[in-house]
């Protein structure tokens, strides 16, 4: 007798979709996964490679990288106890979905949001609430303190700035949030080198629900990597640590992560390249007939277009890869891109115009 494979699996999987990244990942100008358009430079690449050298590659890397995780805590001024390094943000924040959420659970998830959130939560059978952001794409604070106090819910996350609409929430409606409401809070902060806002690092002593998520593929350009950091009051790492995957950070991260920082004029000068095109090609495209433009706080810009179908498709056949973000609700007709070279963003602005 032939059984449904299916029927043996974990049911979550029958309303989820396998990840992927329309148009690929491969193009003449790659905007489209909000990566940085610089690449370490050789001279750094090679101190690192000659360190990773002589290590040796027969024996398993500490159970986590405590050197990589001491540095960060350092640069950030934190305690050590209050940091946990992961195989980039996204290993991470399962960890901390194992350690808070499960059956029965509920998590606020603000909408139109990072989708491995809602991912995450449906395997692990938690019940989602959905709170919509404004027609803007601007948070609506007040209807996620309505709907965390309502729902009693148990679990809240807030990517700030947001992927994918750009937007920011202030550290004192975290701040609002994390106060009233009997949940952990999630402040996913992998955008915040690029932001106008303070960073919620500053709440992790004054509150004991906080845990702020890092990441350093997008200002620190080590998408290559997978490095990625969490970071709370020590009481709590202790227990979100439980389910962490043991050996999951190489030590190539760790060494790569100690020389970036060591070096971290290049991480500034790099996102003030960024923030500077960010703001002319912003200028731009507000003189481009039939795009309507949002204010960004990240390394991307989103635009809504009246076909984004027909405008990635040109763009892809000129070689230019973006996004379409048009599936994500209150973004119909939306396109992404992060802030590239010069003269691709020249590419990329000229032919907006031709269309």
């Amino acid at each position: 007798m032939q059984r449904d494979i299916k029927n043996l699996l974990n049911p979550a999987l029958r309303n989820i979709a396998v990840y992927k990244v329309e148009g690929g990942q491969q193009a003449e100008i790659k905007l489209n996964q909000n990566e940085s358009p610089f690449d370490l430079p050789l001279w750094l690449k090679e101190e690192i490679l000659g360190e990773f050298q002589r290590e040796p590659w027969n024996r398993y890397p500490e159970i986590l990288p405590y050197k990589g995780m001491k540095a960060y805590a350092d640069f950030l001024g934190v305690s050590p106890d209050s940091v946990m390094m992961s195989n980039g943000s996204n290993e991470m924040l399962y960890t901390i979905f194992l350690a808070c959420l499960g059956p029965g659970k509920k998590v606020l998830i603000p909408d139109p949001s990072f989708s491995l959130y809602e991912k995450i939560a449906l395997l692990l059978q938690s019940q989602i609430i959905s709170v919509p952001m404004h027609p803007g794409l601007d948070f609506d604070t007040e209807a996620i303190l309505q709907a965390a106090n309502d729902e009693k819910v148990d679990f809240i996350v807030l990517s700030t700035p947001n992927n994918p609409t750009s937007k920011s929430i202030t550290i004192d409606e975290i701040r609002m949030i994390a106060g009233s409401a009997d949940a952990i809070v999630l402040v996913d902060e992998a955008y915040i080198e690029f932001s106008r806002q303070r960073s919620a690092l500053e709440l992790i002593d004054e509150l004991p629900n906080v845990i702020v998520l890092r990441t350093m593929s997008k200002a620190l350009a080590l998408a290559g990597i997978r490095i990625g950091f969490a970071i709370s009051n020590p009481l709590l790492m202790a227990e979100i640590s439980k389910p962490k995957i043991p050996f999951a950070s190489g030590r190539l991260a760790e060494i790569t992560l100690m020389h970036v920082l060591a070096n971290y004029s290049l991480v500034s000068d790099m996102v003030s390249y960024i923030l500077n095109q960010r703001d002319k090609i912003y200028g731009e495209l507000l003189t481009i007939n039939d795009i309507e433009v949002f204010s960004s706080d990240t390394n991307f810009l989103i635009i809504r277009v009246k076909d984004a179908v027909s405008v990635f498709r040109s763009l892809h056949n000129e070689g230019i890869l973006v996004r379409n973000v048009s599936g994500y609700h209150l973004m119909e007709n939306c396109l992404r891109f992060n802030i590239g070279l010069v003269e691709e963003n020249q590419r990329l602005i000229d032919k907006l115009r031709t269309l």
